[in-house]
């Protein structure tokens, strides 16, 4: 499975065999051999290209599981072995920028063997199929085979900035919301609408403002712009409302709408790889509770 999966990965038998110290023939021998016993052509051969088949790579995203597995069940065994290896990390724009960039560095201080492939998405990705590690998410988590971790639990906000108020007026009370610009996002969420108290009950207020948008930063930009206002996360206007840049609206309405932030990996059950473990458990405690 190593040389099928390096060959693969290399696009070539003789890349492969630099790769792990064989021979260009060692490596055709054990391929060839691997088909006969599997029953199916893994690779289609040119002079010059080298490409899986259909069965090859499905049994490619196979073999790359069961030899991470392998690996990480060699690093288990050694209690007290350091993190090492790649992370592989999903996170929403506004969580990323405002809270785990600020991390990075004291968290690869702290490994030094350990590297981070992060991708900052507002987009909620399949762990599996995109070969992620750990995602971090904001809101109400659906029932799944994932395991979770909370992180901590931020305030919502619906914020204007000055400019926007002295054009439009500042809303009082939720119903002087019907004529303002609400902005909102261009992708479902779990949370519709903008949640406000009302006389003891929860009133949903619809988010169809002029633009709706897929980066909760650009959603952020666009209320400091003063082309509407918007529901946002605490820690990510935070700065903004200090230094007058925005204005939060409607407070008593507003002030039991919060969101908790999970991390979020794949598991079974079994053992958390020790990389995976030590870049949540390092989230945790930076980004943890008193802190959002």
């Amino acid at each position: 499975m190593e040389v099928f999966v390096a060959a693969a990965e290399r696009g070539g038998f003789t890349a492969a065999a630099r790769a792990l110290s064989m021979t260009p023939s060692g490596v055709s021998k054990l391929i060839a051999r691997l088909e006969t016993r599997l029953g199916a052509r893994l690779f289609n051969r040119s002079t010059r290209k080298l490409q899986l088949t259909s069965e090859g790579a499905a049994f490619f995203d196979r073999c790359k599981t069961i030899l991470a597995q392998i690996e990480e069940a060699e690093r288990c065994a050694g209690a007290d072995e350091a993190p090492v290896g790649l992370v592989r990390v999903s996170v929403n724009v506004p969580v990323g920028t405002h809270l785990l960039l600020p991390c990075i560095q004291p968290f690869l201080a702290r490994y030094p063997e350990v590297a981070l492939d992060i991708a900052l998405t507002d987009r909620v990705v399949d762990l599996l199929d995109e070969r992620t590690d750990v995602a971090v998410r904001s809101g109400p988590l659906p029932d799944s085979s994932l395991r979770a971790r909370k992180l901590g639990t931020t305030r919502m906000m619906i914020v204007a900035s000055p400019e926007y108020l002295s054009r439009r007026g500042e809303p009082q009370v939720p119903k002087d919301l019907s004529g303002h610009a609400r902005l909102g996002f261009s992708y479902a969420r779990a949370v519709k609408g903008w949640p406000l108290r009302v006389d003891d009950k929860t009133l949903s207020v619809p988010v169809d403002g002029p633009v709706q948008i897929s980066d909760g930063e650009a959603l952020r930009r666009l209320v400091l712009e003063g082309v509407g206002m918007a529901r946002l996360a605490h820690f990510q206007v935070r700065d903004d409302i200090a230094a007058g840049r925005l204005v939060p609206l409607l407070e008593p309405y507003a002030a039991h709408d919060s969101e908790d932030i999970h991390a979020v990996f794949v598991g079974d059950g079994g053992p958390v790889p020790t990389r995976v473990r030590a870049f949540v458990d390092f989230l945790a405690d930076k980004i943890g509770p008193g802190k959002l």
